[in-house]
Formats: structure tokens, sequence, C-alpha cells
């Protein structure tokens, strides 16, 4: 104990302000967690998936695979922890829990014979030490873009709080560590330095790739790796849901999954909470809810959602605030002015930062894409409100696309939490413009 608070002082001396007083606690924190609990991820085989979009999807692409594949298979992610399909849904308003709660949670994964764990880590997890004392097995990168800067500060260390998990795999195949890496992404060069066996993949490029690809409500593609020929059915829409889907392939390759094991898992998975769910109450137009919060997302995301609508395109969305990175607010505006036919803005966990000061800052950068207030770019502060107008707004042919709160079931204003459901909010006005 005496030689872990030594270290972390030593560590402290070198860190600037909030860091040098916090990150030594959560190191304690965390030490404390994983010795008190035996370690309980010692004897599993555990999938560290970070990345800055696609987490929560990759994650339980590789857990379904696994469950299909008829092994005992755990996840803890963004919206859910369990074993099997017993999947509880999690409340927490945070991707990896802290570090007492994320051992206990583990350990009785342990006690029910979890011999694979898949594991979504944050940025902020994998600084504040919530994964000490979990062995990685194989590290799973998505991408890394424009997110959290608030607290890391610079795009740098925010990439080099993802690369910790690369560092920290420490599985052994063939005498060598593995790490799965988006080729496609800029930095992916910077975590195959840290691996020892980077595996890529990619649609441009990577060691395995997406090839005749086909989307019809999900994708329909094949991979070549390793003298092996796959063809890969998704129901998850989206061409970023393609990269996802090979992350999960090679993570089923590593573990020795036969072709007809991977496919058939991937196949599977036909809904994940929160990510490209339709709602659906017999409304002549789409409804459509997704988690999407970040520029790059949302570059992924509303182009195929422009191509795939038959008629309009409706954006509702907002941006955290708080202590959360204000630079993404105008690069999204801009993004979906680009792409959306009507913008309609709105509060997304405003917490302490006036309402009307977010919603401004995100109207400047779709106005640079030629949107105007009153015609096609509209401030409402109140979500339901916003959404309410969205549906109304609405005809047949067009696409309602609800951004930014997804799975989430509360809202954070300046007055504290308030239960949130986006979903149910969505069904219950549809219900009401039927009457």
């Amino acid at each position: 104990m005496n030689k872990l608070l030594a270290k972390s002082k030593k560590l402290a001396e070198k860190l600037p302000g909030y860091d040098r007083a916090v990150l030594p606690w959560h190191r304690y924190q965390a030490f404390r967690a994983a010795t008190k609990n035996d370690y309980p991820a010692s004897g599993m085989k555990v999938i560290g998936v970070t990345g800055t979009n696609g987490k929560t999807t990759t994650s339980f692409m590789i857990h379904r695979m696994l469950v299909e594949a008829g092994k005992k298979t755990g996840i803890l992610t963004t919206i859910g922890y369990g074993s099997g399909k017993n999947i509880k849904p999690q409340i927490e308003h945070m991707t990896t829990v802290d570090p007492m709660k994320l051992n206990k949670r583990i350990a009785k994964m342990a006690e029910d014979g979890v011999e694979y764990l898949v594991l979504e880590l944050t940025s902020h997890a994998l600084v504040q030490y919530r994964a000490f004392g979990i062995p990685i097995d194989v590290a799973v990168e998505t991408n890394v873009t424009h997110e959290h800067l608030d607290y890391h500060k610079t795009f740098k260390k925010y990439r080099d709080a993802k690369i910790k998990l690369f560092k920290q795999a420490n599985a052994t195949r063939g005498g060598k560590k593995v790490g799965i890496i988006n080729a496609d992404d800029p930095s992916a060069g910077r975590f195959r330095k840290v691996i020892d066996r980077p595996i890529t993949y990619g649609i441009d490029k990577g060691d395995v790739q997406a090839r005749q690809v086909r989307l019809n409500g999900g994708a329909d593609y094949f991979v070549k790796y390793d003298g092996r020929k796959l063809h890969i059915k998704t129901q998850i829409p989206g061409v970023f849901n393609i990269y996802n889907s090979l992350a999960a392939v090679i993570v089923g390759i590593v573990y020795g999954l036969t072709n007809d094991e991977i496919e058939q898992g991937i196949a599977a998975l036909d809904f994940v909470e929160g990510r490209m769910n339709r709602i659906d109450e017999g409304q002549k137009f789409e409804v459509v809810m997704d988690y999407a919060h970040t520029p790059d997302s949302f570059e992924k995301l509303l182009p195929d959602m422009k191509k795939s609508s038959k008629g309009r395109l409706i954006v509702v969305f907002g941006s955290a605030g708080g202590r959360r990175d204000p630079s993404k607010r105008r690069p999204m505006g801009e993004i979906a002015g680009r792409y959306a036919d009507v913008v309609i803005l709105t509060e997304e966990d405003d917490r302490d930062t006036p309402g009307e000061q977010i919603l401004k800052t995100i109207a400047s950068g779709a106005e640079k894409s030629g949107k105007k207030e009153g015609k096609n770019l509209f401030k409402i502060l109140d979500r339901t409100t916003a959404i309410d107008f969205a549906l109304k707004s609405a005809k047949p042919g067009d696409t309602v696309l609800l951004l930014g709160k997804g799975n989430e079931k509360t809202i954070e204003r300046s007055d504290g939490e308030h239960p949130w459901d986006e979903a149910a909010t969505a069904r219950r006005l549809l219900k009401q413009l039927k009457k």
C-alpha cells in the first residue's frame, strides 16, 4: 500500500492543477476496489473496446457473437451490463462506472462462470485508472475524433488516453500482444506503435477489409483474411456499423471461432438500445433515434440518412453543457446544416450552462451552411416541445432524426437530473398525432 501511494505521489508531482490533486486518489480507489474483490477479471479473457464513436455497438456485436458461439460471456457498456442474454440497463450517466462498482459487477460475473468479458472503456476511465487490475486480453479501437477536449485539453492527450488501453493489453497470441485498429482512422499509426501484433480493419485499407458492400437496412459484405472468406450480414444500418462489425469479426478470428460462428453471431444482433432505433407508431414518416453527439458521428450518420430518406431529413439535437467540450457545437451545427433539410436545436444535458447560449453557438454553424432561422432552422429549448414540433412538421416520406440522448434515462438541467426516455416521449407524441 505504501509503495503504491509513494508511486502515486511521484506521479502527482508531474501533473498540473486538478489532475495533481485527483488522479492519485483515483489510482488508490482503483487499487482498493481490485484488491477488495480479489481481482475478479484475472481468470477472464477481457476484450477492451475504446474509441470516440461506435464503442457500444461494437461491444454488443462482439458479445452477441461470442454468446451465439456458446461462450460464457459478460458485457459492461454505456447502456447495460450482465452475462449471456441477461443484460441489465445501466442507469449511471457514464460509460465506465467507478472502480468499486465495476469490480463488484465483474466479481458477480466471475461467480456466474463468465470466461469472456467485453468491456467498454472511455478516455476518462483509462486516465483515472478505473480499469486498474483488469488484464486486457485484446484491445479494440473504433476511431479517435473530436471529443472531451474540455477534460483532456488537447487532441493529443485525448488520443494518448485511448492508447493506454493498448499498452495495458497483455494477451499473448503467438507470444505477442493483440490490438485491433481501424486502419481508416488517422490515428491508426499511433496505436500500431504500442502493440506487438496489430490487426487492422477498414473499407479503404486494412488487413481485414469489407468488399462488395451492399446497404439495405443493414450491411452485406465479404471479408478475406488469413486464408478465410467470410460473408458478413448485419441488421444494424449505417456505413459506420460496417466498421463496428469488422472489429467484431477480428475478435472472432483471434479467438478461433469458425466462419459460421462469426457470420451467424454478427447477424444475430438486431437491436442496440439508443443506436439507430426506428420508432414506429404507424405514422407515414420515419422516426429514428441515435446517440450521435460529436462532429465525426454526424459526418458519418447524416449523409447515409439523407440518401435513405424519401422526403426531407429533419434533425433534432443539442449539445451538452457544464464542463463539456464547447468547441464541437459549431461544427455539429455546420454538418447538420449541410445535410439536413430542417434543423431543430434543443437541450441536451445543459447542466449549468444557459441553454440559449448553447443553441446560439450551434445555430451559428448551421447558418454557415445556409440555414435561416424561422425557415429551416429552429431553436426550441424544451426537448419535448422540440420533438413534438419535429413530428408535427413531418410529411409522408420524411425522416425525423432524434440525436444525442439515445438510451439515457435522465436529462440534466441546471436544477439537477430529471427522468427522460427519448423513445417513450416520441411514441407518446406520435400517438397524440393520430387522435
